[in-house]
């Protein structure tokens, strides 16, 4: 099967080298769709140097229009059985992929996260992101019935034409609950698996905020009216 690595990027030049290179060395088939969403920073120009790379497309937003726009445009793009959504930064591990797709390679599962939480060694960012993301994760089971410790994690994964048919309308940062909503609405109860995780600091280019963790409480609670 063919992996899709959604990679939405926005002022990465610190890390994109090595993170392509990381995600290049796990061991599966794969095709990596990056999306530069409009940075400033030299990423831009980097990133034309792999549009030569056979299992790389490289696509550009004009102008910053947020990660969940990223994300959109690049599903648009995928061709792939399965799909993984992969931050451009380096708190995630590539090599966690394999085990993280294997249920859906196994047909026994259309939807898998990773969990930060599962793994009890990992470090966790800001005291304040840590009890957001905990908040979230709580109204997200209480509102759909689901048994997650992790909702905002980035490694999502997902059987590819199942997320396709997911009617995304997210931006920003509100990809996470809204996807996690759209799946629990369809009956679907997603699977956790424990991955590894290296948190970086605001200095070290950390995008989200607090204010991210508000808007994500308020998209739950849209998506649980909202039919």
């Amino acid at each position: 099967m063919l992996l899709s690595v959604l990679i939405p990027a926005y002022n990465e030049i610190n890390n994109i080298d090595t993170l392509l290179e990381k995600v290049q060395a796990v061991p599966v088939t794969k095709e990596i769709i990056i999306v530069d969403d409009g940075s400033t920073d030299g990423t831009r120009e980097r990133l034309n140097s792999y549009r030569s790379i056979p299992n790389i497309q490289v696509i550009f937003h004009e102008q910053n229009q947020g990660k969940g726009a990223a994300i959109r445009t690049a599903i648009q793009h995928m061709t792939g059985d399965i799909a993984i959504v992969q931050d451009a930064d380096l708190e995630y591990e590539p090599q966690d992929y394999p085990a993280l797709i294997q249920p859906i390679i196994e047909g026994k599962e259309k939807v898998v996260y990773g969990s930060r939480f599962l793994k009890p060694e990992n470090r966790h960012s800001y005291y304040s992101f840590y009890i957001g993301g905990q908040v979230v994760t709580l109204l997200t089971n209480i509102l759909f019935n689901q048994r997650l410790t992790d909702e905002p994690t980035c490694y999502k994964v997902f059987e590819a034409n199942f997320l396709r048919s997911i009617p995304l309308e997210c931006t920003r940062f509100e990809f996470c609950p809204e996807v996690t909503a759209k799946v629990a609405k369809r009956g679907i109860r997603i699977r956790e698996l424990p991955i590894s995780y290296y948190p970086r600091s605001i200095a070290e280019g950390k995008k989200i905020s607090w204010l991210d963790g508000i808007e994500a409480i308020w998209v739950l609670l849209k998506y649980r009216i909202v039919k």
